[in-house]
């Protein structure tokens, strides 16, 4: 049995049966530890690993972590490589440049290091610390450690689609995805920008089982995320949640080149969030900074006038890298399909890091975000005729007034304390700030139904909504292992208080005002209507909440997950008008509400697990009945059983599960109906129950070959079976594939995939003839190309919609998706 180190975090007892797999550029199989290796000084006059004899090839691995820079020589030389990521994160290596074979690669990048890749045959190699001279003589014998490490998570440089460490956006406990006994996607960085995904919305239309129902432009609140049937309001940044029930759509916008990854939980996530419905939880993972320089400038240019710049620095600012930061901009502006549309981004990110002492990191960042919309539009043109046959409009038309906009910004501030403990226990404060600002002035033509002769009918809806929401939020947590009954088990635990906090103005909504002829409306008429002050709008809404979590191995392959969070939540609304005095105040408070969680995880063998579990539901409701009171607190129970795979030595993993979910006041929409504010009025529906199932495959299907799969199929019934929310898809499939040919030229990487969902439709009983909106199934192809000009210059193409389909994004408006479009870009790496 190879020695277990006081500074893994699992069990003797696994780690003597198996090694887990991993993944890191598609290589990690098996872990070493952080601070087993001995100096190299100790050792670096002897030891040296021949040569072995093969065909040399032209590699070119800039400098970086030695964890970094292993797994993509091991990755471009096709082979498999057990090591411990997180162990040999702090070491730096000066990359790999020039013709070798793949034992002379690794002597090359291992030299000093007191380590030797040994080859296992078949493709496989595994370190080893080199032979150690002791003081009588003799020799001691190299040792493999097969400790359960926690490997870096980071996906950034891996050209993996799939993750390879540890992620604690299910449970707060630091577990693998095969591990984790939820349905769990990791978006990496290498798949963003293969499918050149720059928004949270591209991301969400590429991850399984994700659906974005989009009724107007992006930027307001039309277009909500669906997930097994629900909505999806809670979003993490860096584990941390955002809470502002009172429009969750304002962190749609966030864009893509500030973030590692994404890790969405499908399900609900009561240890995470407290309360929430049970349909997925999206945690945005920024990137952090390198220990060495590195750095990427890219421009991007397409359809619609869309142009892109962006800008990302890794500076150390102490030799060594122990104080080190990073600095991302982007600028964006394009036009659309649509008509009028024009929109304009601007990104910043900043932040720093230090090790204070070998065991304890400090991180302090800001983000700034900006997205300015003109030409807005919050749905599309009216359905119908007047006498209840369909209108037929062309994609391009635009239901929106040229006065119309929206305008979002927002600051983020953050700061982390961690501390790592000898006992391999881990102490952790996270302190984040978020100032947000949303101004949108509302103007588009929905209301009504034209005339077919002479086109009169349609108004337009106006009016004005703003606010700067604050939150404040403190984590602290503490995580570890602990001894009993004879094996190891890991528990985390903390306390977490949020606060958010609206004080703005309020405006008039809504005017109705008719626009004439719209076969000759070109969104000039009517003028914008005023848009002065009337009243105020307050809100707030805090959460406190502590939770636990531990993960109790019964036997060797089967474990306990179990665990709790208690939360108590309040909101309160309060309006005042100026003209008539009147002002009206809404309090809503829950205490210490408990969440528990359970699941258990039985490993079958080396790659496969299983699992089931089980948690309940507690979500209120910001949604507004037709007399514009807020629906009762969503109450239910979730269930889940699935199976796990980490295949091809750990770089791919696959999963297939189903689920259950049972809640009473689940919110319906009612198409056409509005509450007293505007907003979408819903009713409650109990006794509903939501079933599916899901089978996901992400990672490397062979070598230089990466893919991203996921079928989803749900079905929401009220109790008396009908089915609720029909605009929404029950069946997706999601599909993208790149293949590597690095022997064409300097290297090129082709791919391409597509986006499946089946018909969706929704009725409108109070249209002549109660007519029913059909949108059918559709399929949309998108295509990839990157090619290597130059060693550090690579150009890139991506074709959206190769076919052209024509759809609407939702079966409950006119609004059609995106025709086929083109981007491309060049990105210079230093």
């Amino acid at each position: 049995m190879p020695n277990r180190l006081q500074a893994q975090p699992r069990a003797a007892s696994r780690a003597s049966r198996r090694v887990p797999a991993r993944v890191l550029r598609g290589t990690v199989l098996g872990l070493m530890a952080i601070g087993f290796v001995p100096a190299p000084q100790a050792f670096a006059a002897e030891g040296q690993v021949p040569v072995v004899k093969g065909q040399p090839r032209e590699f070119d691995i800039p400098a970086g972590s030695l964890s970094a820079v292993l797994a993509r020589f091991a990755a471009d030389a096709g082979v498999a490589l057990s090591f411990d990521a997180a162990g040999l994160r702090q070491r730096q290596s000066p990359g790999l440049k020039g013709r070798h074979t793949v034992q002379q690669g690794f002597d090359k990048l291992l030299a000093e290091s007191g380590l030797h890749a040994v080859s296992q045959g078949s493709g496989d190699y595994r370190l080893e610390a080199l032979p150690r001279p002791v003081t009588d003589g003799t020799t001691l014998q190299p040792v493999t450690v097969r400790a359960n490490a926690l490997a870096d998570a980071v996906t950034e440089g891996s050209g993996s689609y799939t993750s390879s460490g540890p992620m604690q956006t299910a449970t707060r406990l630091p577990l693998s995805i095969r591990e984790t006994p939820q349905s769990v996607s990791v978006i990496t960085r290498q798949q963003m920008d293969d499918q050149g995904l720059i928004q949270l919305a591209d991301v969400v239309r590429q991850t399984a089982g994700l659906t974005l129902s989009q009724a107007g432009n992006l930027g307001s609140d039309s277009s909500p995320i669906y997930s097994r049937g629900f909505e999806v309001e809670n979003y993490l940044v860096d584990g941390i949640g955002h809470l502002n029930s009172n429009y969750s759509s304002i962190y749609q916008s966030n864009d893509m080149v500030l973030y590692d990854r994404v890790e969405v939980v499908r399900g609900a996530t009561g240890l995470m969030n407290g309360i929430g419905l049970p349909s997925a939880t999206i945690n945005l993972i920024r990137k952090r900074p390198t220990r060495e320089m590195q750095g990427s400038v890219r421009v991007e240019a397409g359809s619609w006038e869309h142009r892109r710049a962006e800008a990302d620095v890794s500076l150390p600012i102490e030799e060594g890298g122990r104080l080190r930061s990073r600095f991302v901009a982007a600028m964006q502006e394009n036009g659309s399909h649509i008509d009028r549309l024009q929109e304009r981004k601007k990104i910043l990110y900043g932040v720093f890091e230090a090790d204070l002492t070998p065991t304890t990191l400090a991180a302090f960042g800001l983000t700034y975000q900006e997205h300015e919309a003109t030409g807005h539009t919050r749905g599309g043109l009216p359905l119908f005729y007047s006498d209840g046959t369909r209108t037929r409009w062309k994609r391009s038309d635009s239901a929106a007034a040229d006065w119309a906009y929206s305008s979002r910004e927002s600051v983020a501030l953050f700061a982390s304390l961690e501390h790592r403990l000898d006992n391999e226990w881990v102490l952790k404060g996270v302190y984040s700030h978020d100032r947000t600002r949303f101004d949108e002035q509302l103007g588009y033509a929905a209301g009504g139904s034209p005339d077919k002769i002479t086109g009169v009918g349609i108004n337009l809806y106006g009016g004005r909504w703003a606010g700067q929401p604050n939150q404040n939020s403190l984590d602290l947590s503490a995580r570890g292992p602990f001894t009993a009954f004879g094996r190891k088990h890991d528990v985390a635990l903390g306390a977490t208080v949020s606060h958010t906090l609206q004080d703005s103005e309020s405006y008039h909504l809504w005017y109705i005002l008719p626009i004439g002829d719209i076969r000759r409306w070109n969104g000039s008429t009517p003028g914008r209507p005023d848009n002065s002050v009337k009243g105020d709008f307050n809100y707030s809404e805090y959460t406190r909440s502590a939770y636990a979590t531990a993960r109790l191995r019964i036997t060797d392959p089967l474990s306990l997950i179990i665990g709790g969070r208690t939360t108590s939540w309040g909101d309160k609304k309060f309006n005042s008008n100026y003209a008539t005095g009147v002002s009206s105040t809404e309090r809503r408070e829950w205490g210490d509400r408990f969440t528990p969680y359970a699941a258990l995880v039985h490993e079958i063998d080396r790659q496969w697990s299983v699992y089931g579990s089980f948690t309940n539901i507690f979500k209120p409701q910001s949604n507004k009945t037709v007399t514009g009171a807020s629906l009762d607190p969503l109450l239910g129970d979730a269930y889940e059983l699935g199976m796990k795979g980490e295949l091809q030595g750990g770089r791919l993993n696959v999963a297939a599960a189903v689920y259950k979910i049972q809640q009473d006041n689940f919110a319906v929409a009612l198409p056409g109906v509005l509450a007293p504010d505007g907003s979408q009025a819903y009713r409650a529906a109990s006794g509903t129950r939501t079933r599916g199932f899901e089978v996901e495959a992400n990672g490397q299907i062979a070598r230089n070959w990466q893919a991203a799969f996921g079928f989803s199929r749900n079905m929401t019934q009220d109790r008396n079976g009908a089915l609720l929310n029909t605009n929404v898809p029950q069946n997706t499939l999601k599909l993208f594939t790149t293949y590597r040919m690095p022997s064409v030229g300097n290297g090129l990487r082709v791919g391409g995939g597509v986006r499946w969902q089946n018909r969706t439709w929704s009725d409108f009983s109070w249209v002549p003839g109660s007519p029913r909106v059909i949108q059918g199934s559709y399929a949309l192809v998108d295509l990839t190309a990157h090619y290597t000009i130059a060693k550090q210059l690579t150009a890139s193409i991506n074709l959206y919609n190769l076919f052209d389909k024509t759809y609407q994004t939702t079966s409950s408006s006119s609004y059609y998706g995106e025709p086929r479009s083109l981007r491309v870009g060049l990105t210079y790496l230093f």
